[in-house]
């Protein structure tokens, strides 16, 4: 479905990813898991489009992409979720989630989106007409997440989707993820709560200072005494 090939970024004279070579494939979860620092971020941005690539291919299906402009990549059907969700905080849930489906495809498929979202996120439906940046830190993720789905992704990417959320919370975002999932559409995930990420991932990679240093199914890594003294603190 998503396929890098040798890619590397730079900002400035300094390498941020470097020869990075990863998929990720229809239906499944894949985790990037890796300390502060790692890349994982600039990683998800260079997908995006938001960073461009100094070296490689990024291909979307049998389509090259990493030329295209970030809203030509969500036409396509890949979509982030962005670190500190970046609301439009002074608009409603109900303007924030029309926002997602600004796209012709995604517009078309309003109604049944916009469905799926409140049997997702009842509350949302309640708060419709709440500003945006008058939710819960909780809230105000269920509102990214839905805005992200609004776009009607075929692959949908999480950066820290977890960062300043109650412990509680937390465990009700990995739920969520797993229920998208299960309705087929992809998910690229980058996560530092790495048991959690890793306990629901078909595949994942470790990243360490801008290089793929492992790879395997979600339960191999997380079972890999290595990521366990370093990650877990075990």
């Amino acid at each position: 479905m998503l396929s890098l090939h040798n890619v590397s970024s730079s900002y400035g004279d300094i390498r941020i990813l470097k020869n990075i070579n990863l998929s990720v494939r229809p239906r499944e979860i894949m985790t990037i898991v890796g300390s502060n620092g790692a890349g994982k971020s600039t990683l998800i941005n260079l997908i995006s489009g938001i960073v461009r690539c100094t070296a490689g291919e990024v291909f979307f299906g049998d389509e090259r992409i990493d030329s295209l402009a970030p809203h030509e990549i969500v036409e396509r059907g890949i979509v982030q979720i962005p670190e500190g969700r970046m609301l439009f905080p002074e608009m409603t849930v109900m303007e924030n989630l029309d926002m997602g489906a600004y796209i012709a495809r995604a517009s078309a498929k309003k109604k049944e989106r916009l469905k799926e979202v409140f049997t997702l996120f009842p509350k949302l439906e309640e708060r419709k007409k709440q500003i945006a940046g008058s939710l819960s830190g909780g809230e105000q993720q269920m509102v990214a997440i839905a805005r992200g789905i609004m776009s009607d992704p075929k692959l949908l990417m999480f950066d820290e989707p977890s960062l300043g959320l109650a412990p509680v919370v937390v465990e009700d975002m990995f739920k969520i993820i797993r229920k998208i999932n299960s309705r087929g559409i992809a998910v690229l995930l980058v996560e530092q709560n790495v048991f959690h990420a890793l306990a629901i991932a078909d595949r994942a990679f470790v990243l360490e200072n801008g290089e793929v240093v492992m790879e395997g199914t979600g339960q191999e890594i997380l079972s890999n005494d290595r990521i366990r003294e370093a990650y877990l603190g075990i």
